[in-house]
């Protein structure tokens, strides 16, 4: 725009305290300088809305022009980026009445208008709030608005540094628009980049792909324009309009993955909200799954247009969700950032999470094979639900898969292991450690498995802490097999083991006694097992303590003060245990050093070392000595 172009130009100050508005909506609304593009582009898609509703009765405002388009010009040379649209455009008294005043927003009074004419049937306006546009500011150290409004002849020039005036002055009809707004930004010396093909492109397509305008870019003065976003929202399509080719496609530009999703989820809700949603559970682990951060990865639109991935739509538990929801209710306001706090996405986030869950108890009702698979990618943190949503955990547990004494490899749910429930047992046993082969070869598992009974196998960190959690699942609590008393007396043992099954003798409970004086303070208990059936020895938990793996997870962490004592089981039946305590008075040497060995035996059995190395030593050297013959 030259000089020549503008004819009486009038100075007008902005009303309210522009110079700290402006100075707050450039350094502190907006953490990201991009979405000053996702504010231009929004405006020119409203402007096209607006006038598709204004002509509706009045056809002839279209023109030879009926197709609406929203086109990005860069001019590089002269460090200026254009962001214009073939909308509504506006007048010169609009153009006062919706730039010259922070937070007067044309769109809201014009959806106020339709509504008011349609009986609340409004345009699908994006900008709820007139702040958007000064966001230029963040880039520009002045920008320049031409506009003609549609169906007439005058276009006016709006000018700004945005320091607190602007100046408002007829424009060439030549240099304007045939119909709509021309934004013009004179970029700062740091925002040179904006005028950069391949950032412009991904911010688009980013931020603003999907808004209901096609976008095109010009790459420099004359050249043709090329079309980098169609106008189309894949997620506002039906279904059955959409092939899984373009769910793919769809799939791997949000998610930024190659593989093919495991579980696409679209759908629309209606009623007293309105959103859709478009998620998809990936067929492999993102790379970022474990991040201590834990941010879940959808997006957030209103109506077409990206406010955020930051809105955290779905619990923790579920971040490995990729996908985007687009409400028709959100509003775009001056806190955009602080979106979520709104009442309307804590419904949306309820909703969201709700059909996420439900479509993965499909999945595994009706193709048990593909939910194995996802479960084995995800299992580990949809369990991190269980411990951290009351309000889904029954959803939860009936979603999780277990590896099992009794599953021969493959998973258990819950429901069937609440099925195969052996008679008189009344908890689901559960063991906790950090390999999966280790548990299985577990000495307090003996017990169980000599009656029949059926052991959860847990080897995830999380698994030690939902399961303290106070959960149960059709009535029967889950019960660690390494805490507390087995309980095991009231279930009948396989006739094969109780063939072999023979009381203690005196002289066995009388060397458990002396091993407890032995050993003090190391322990809290000793006493015989009913849970051991082939090991001589095993550690257990307190009735009242901590399970003995959460102990040792927060011990590492630093969390624990100090470790409770355990108990040390004795298998009074055991070849070793009857042969100790056939030892006279004479070698109580021996007795002692076993007794010590026995506890360290336990340990090293429970993953652990023993507690002095060196003590264990010598007393193994010792008993070793005593087998050699002399000589």
């Amino acid at each position: 725009m030259t000089t020549a172009d503008i004819t009486a130009p009038e100075s007008h100050s902005f009303e309210a305290d522009v110079a700290k508005l402006l100075h707050l909506m450039v350094h502190s609304v907006y953490s990201d300088k991009d979405v000053f593009l996702r504010e231009l582009i929004s405006n020119a898609a409203d402007a096209c809305e607006k006038l598709r509703y204004e002509a509706i009765s009045h056809p002839a405002l279209l023109g030879d022009d009926p197709k609406a388009r929203i086109t990005l010009l860069i001019d590089a040379d002269n460090h200026r980026l254009t962001v214009e649209d073939n909308g509504i455009g506006m007048s010169r008294d609009e153009m006062i009445e919706a730039l010259g005043t922070i937070a007067r927003s044309g769109t809201k009074a014009f959806m106020e208008r339709i509504q008011a004419a349609q009986g609340g049937d409004g345009a699908q306006l994006i900008g709820q709030f007139g702040v958007g546009f000064y966001s230029a500011f963040m880039v520009a150290d002045r920008v320049d608005v031409v506009s003609r409004r549609a169906g007439t002849h005058e276009a006016t020039l709006w000018s700004s540094d945005g320091k607190g005036s602007y100046t408002v002055a007829s424009a060439s009809i030549d240099e304007a628009p045939a119909r709509g707004t021309r934004v013009i930004l004179h970029l700062m010396e740091d925002a040179a980049s904006y005028t950069e093909r391949y950032r412009l492109e991904r911010i688009i397509k980013e931020q603003s792909g999907h808004v209901p305008v096609p976008i095109s870019l010009v790459e420099k003065p004359g050249a043709e324009p090329q079309e980098v976003a169609d106008g189309a929202a894949l997620w506002v399509k039906p279904r059955s309009e959409i092939t899984p080719e373009e769910y793919m496609d769809f799939y791997r530009s949000v998610a930024g993955q190659f593989d093919e999703p495991a579980l696409t989820v679209h759908f629309r809700a209606e009623g007293r909200h309105e959103y859709t949603t478009l998620a998809f559970v990936p067929g492999s682990t993102p790379f970022d799954l474990f991040d201590p951060d834990r941010h879940g990865r959808m997006k957030l639109y209103v109506k077409r247009v990206f406010i955020t991935d930051e809105a955290e739509i779905l619990p923790r538990y579920l971040r490995f969700v990729r996908g985007l929801v687009d409400s028709a209710d959100l509003p775009l306001n001056v806190s955009r950032e602080m979106i979520q706090e709104s009442p309307l996405l804590a419904a949306i986030k309820k909703g969201v999470t709700s059909r996420v869950l439900s479509e993965l108890d499909k999945l595994a009702q009706n193709d048990a094979e593909a939910y194995t698979k996802v479960w084995e990618t995800f299992g580990s943190v949809l369990k991190e639900g269980i411990y951290e949503d009351f309000e889904r955990r029954s959803t939860l547990l009936g979603l999780a898969r277990f590896k099992t004494t009794a599953s021969g490899g493959g998973w258990r749910s819950l429901k069937d292991y609440v099925g195969s429930l052996k008679e008189n047992q009344t908890a689901i046993y559960y063991v906790t450690g950090t390999d999966l082969a280790r548990l299985k070869t577990s000495p307090q598992l003996e017990g169980f498995r000599a009656r029949g009974i059926e052991v959860l196998l847990l080897p995830d960190p999380v698994d030690s802490f939902w399961v303290t959690a106070g959960v149960g699942y059709e009535g029967k609590p889950f019960k660690s097999v390494t805490q507390g008393a087995a309980d095991l007396a009231q279930i009948p043992l396989t006739e094969a083991k109780e063939n072999g099954r023979a009381p203690a003798t005196e002289a066995v409970t009388s060397f458990i006694q002396s091993v407890k004086a032995t050993l003090g303070e190391s322990v809290s208990d000793v006493r015989a097992s009913e849970r051991l059936t082939e090991s001589a020895v095993c550690l257990v938990a307190p009735e009242t303590g901590m399970d003995r793996q959460l102990e040792r997870l927060l011990a590492r962490a630093g969390q624990l003060g100090s470790a409770a004592k355990p108990i040390l089981e004795i298998n009074p039946r055991h070849d070793l245990i009857v042969a100790l305590a056939s030892l006279g008075d004479i070698e109580q040497a021996l007795r002692e050093d076993a007794a010590h060995l026995l506890l360290d035996e336990a340990r090293i059995l429970d993953g652990e070392l023993p507690a002095d190395a060196r003590a264990f030593s010598q007393r193994l050297a010792r008993v070793m000595q005593r087998c050699v013959p002399n000589g």
